[in-house]
């Protein structure tokens, strides 16, 4: 399987990294609700890490948004981009996820990242970083809130709370089962809070976590696996 290389000109330090996050941030568009819950596409991406060999693996997987049956799946495999900083992560896999978006045939449709977009210290994680680069709708939904505060919502499926820095909401703490510890969803790129938490239902009909993550999780894994020769 072929490597792929970091870019030429990619941030090396944590100054030229926070100089592109600036200049990208003016980029984002928040004024757009996105594409309808439950209609054309829906893609799960995530990576997986073998620092020891300093290797990531993307996986990005293509869902029918209706019925969650998987259209099409791709990977890349490639150098970890850029030292371990909290805040600065999407500068570590961004070129990997975006050699394995690269290789899918089918449209993309909405990008599903296992992570933030403006829930955030900078108001830019990845699903925001990846939606603005490839000028597609993106959402983030993330396993716990980062910094940020929130109230628990109610016990039912789809009750939300607010996640909050100081007075402003920068994502919501969504439910997407009964009993079950929420989720953090939060807008990437050209989409609303609104319909990010509609899609993220959508996605959940079984589960916590969305199949396009589930999906997707479990393909770069593999795909690292492979890389590795099948390496335990």
């Amino acid at each position: 399987m072929k490597i792929i290389d970091i870019p030429a000109g990619w941030p090396a330090d944590e100054s030229a990294a926070r100089a592109v996050q600036g200049e990208l941030r003016g980029r984002l568009a928040l004024d757009e609700p996105g594409p309808a819950p439950g209609t054309g596409h829906v893609t799960g991406l995530d990576v997986a890490y073998d620092d020891e060999r300093d290797l990531v693996a993307a996986a990005a997987v293509v869902l029918d948004a209706r019925t969650l049956e998987v259209v099409e799946e791709a990977t890349a495999v490639g150098r970890v981009s850029f030292p371990y900083v909290p805040g600065l992560l999407a500068f570590r896999e961004i070129p990997t996820v975006l050699a394995a978006l690269a290789s899918l045939e089918t449209d993309p449709g909405l990008l599903v990242c296992d992570g933030y977009g403006l829930a955030h210290p900078r108001r830019f994680g990845l699903a925001s970083h990846l939606g603005v680069l490839t000028g597609r709708p993106s959402i983030g939904v993330a396993k716990n809130p980062f910094t940020f505060t929130y109230d628990q919502p109610g016990t039912g499926r789809g009750d939300f709370s607010p996640l909050v820095a100081g007075d402003e909401e920068v994502g919501r703490a969504l439910r997407t089962q009964a009993g079950v510890k929420p989720v953090f969803v939060s807008v990437g790129h050209r989409v609303s809070l609104d319909n990010a938490c509609a899609h993220t239902l959508l996605l959940t009909p079984r589960y916590r976590i969305p199949e396009t993550t589930r999906h997707a999780d479990s393909l770069c894994r593999r795909a690292l696996k492979e890389a590795l020769g099948g390496a335990p």
